[in-house]
């Protein structure tokens, strides 16, 4: 009767092939390659300073009077309570900035939903002419505002919308850019989802409500950012458009601010610049994630 033979552990021999070991990446080259990395450092550093001194500057002579500021002074005043008295009280720039950000927000809300009805009909609808439309909306993007500034002011006036939140704004709720932007997001979307809401029986605003809104958070953030900055720094059509001192914009209130106390005085027009600045600052700040991504191509999709 055979018995079965006793398992042998099968034991490394030297004709067993063995791999290399992996070599460890020695510490102290990696330390060199980070210290091999300075002068990058060292160019970054230099250009955030660069950058960030005329803010800095700016803020500095935000609480001077003119004579620290005609002897180059760059060390912080004693004058910023009485230059914020003198702006925010004597030339009302609360006023000012509560109309440009009431403003800003109607245009950026505006011109983001036309943008989305835009790109859902460019990408999703089917009507004659499309294409032919979309490259003259396309067309649109080449020609500056100041072109059709004098026509838009006559239809304005002519409406009775002077002097008016309504003509300051109205003219503006259409942006090309972003019916640009929404179709080529749209169009990059898996035409399945289209597809779906249909045998779905949804019409297309409910598409665009469920379906393609919770899909574009990061464009409409961009989006906003840049519309909002946009209709912060208009200049031109808020001076045409408004002739009551109390309905004009912060950009318009800043220029109010170069005669201050019987002559030219700079603290509190910097003072103003930099109050004018932190709307559109915080903007970005609670935005700049969606910003920053807003306009990153998804290869997947």
């Amino acid at each position: 009767m055979a018995t079965d033979a006793p398992v042998q552990s099968e034991a490394p021999t030297a004709l067993t092939p063995q791999l290399p070991a992996r070599p460890r990446r020695p510490l102290l080259g990696h330390r060199r390659s980070r210290v091999d990395r300075w002068p990058i450092h060292l160019a970054l550093s230099l250009a955030c300073l660069i950058i960030g001194f005329p803010l800095f500057y700016a803020m500095v002579v935000a609480t001077q009077g003119n004579t620290e500021f005609f002897a180059n002074q760059i060390t912080p005043g004693n004058r910023l309570g009485a230059n914020f008295d003198i702006v925010w009280n004597d030339r009302n720039l609360g006023g000012y900035l509560w109309n440009s950000t009431i403003q800003a927000i109607i245009i950026t809300v505006g011109k983001t939903i036309t943008a989305l009805l835009a790109g859902l009909a460019f990408v999703h609808l089917n009507f004659r002419f499309k294409w032919t439309i979309f490259w003259l909306v396309l067309v649109t993007l080449m020609m500056p505002t100041e072109i059709s500034i004098i026509g838009l002011f006559r239809i304005v006036s002519g409406l009775g919308w002077g002097n008016s939140m309504a003509g300051l704004t109205i003219p503006f709720l259409a942006s090309a850019t972003g019916a640009f932007l929404f179709r080529q997001h749209f169009a990059n979307l898996p035409s399945d989802l289209s597809e779906a809401a249909q045998l779905d029986g949804a019409n297309p605003l409910q598409f665009l409500w469920r379906i393609l809104l919770p899909l574009s958070w990061n464009v409409i953030g961009a989006l906003a950012v840049i519309q909002f900055l946009y209709s912060w720094n208009m200049y031109l059509w808020p001076l045409l458009i408004i002739s009551e001192q109390s309905e004009q914009v912060i950009q318009i209130g800043l220029g109010t601010l170069r005669n201050t106390g019987g002559g030219q005085s700079y603290g509190p027009l910097m003072l103003g610049a930099v109050l004018a600045s932190i709307p559109p600052t915080i903007v970005f700040i609670a935005l700049q994630k969606q910003f920053l991504s807003g306009f990153s191509i998804n290869a997947e999709k």
